[in-house]
């Protein structure tokens, strides 16, 4: 487990997710692939100085999610996450 205290929390990443999710991913439910944990995705370990942005598990620090934008794509990894639900609208 990590304890290096520079992450922040899930916001941080909204810039960037708002460039592939049309709704505010901050507040979708997720759950860990790793531990099974499930919670608002907002309450994530989220780290931004790193090539792009890493989201990771509060329980077991395993990797939720990556997104790395690049000047002509967008790069979404989010095989650390069983489901991430968002609401119908």
């Amino acid at each position: 487990m990590t304890t290096d205290a520079s992450y922040l929390d899930g916001n941080a990443a909204a810039g960037a997710l708002s460039q592939v999710f049309a709704m505010d991913v901050t507040a979708a439910i997720t759950q860990c692939n790793g531990c099974g944990q499930t919670g608002v995705f907002a309450e994530s370990h989220v780290y931004v100085n790193a090539p792009g942005l890493v989201a990771r598990c509060s329980g077991c620090d395993g990797v939720l999610l990556r997104v790395v934008t690049t000047p002509s794509d967008v790069y979404l990894d989010l095989r650390g996450l069983t489901y991430l639900r968002l609401p119908n609208p």
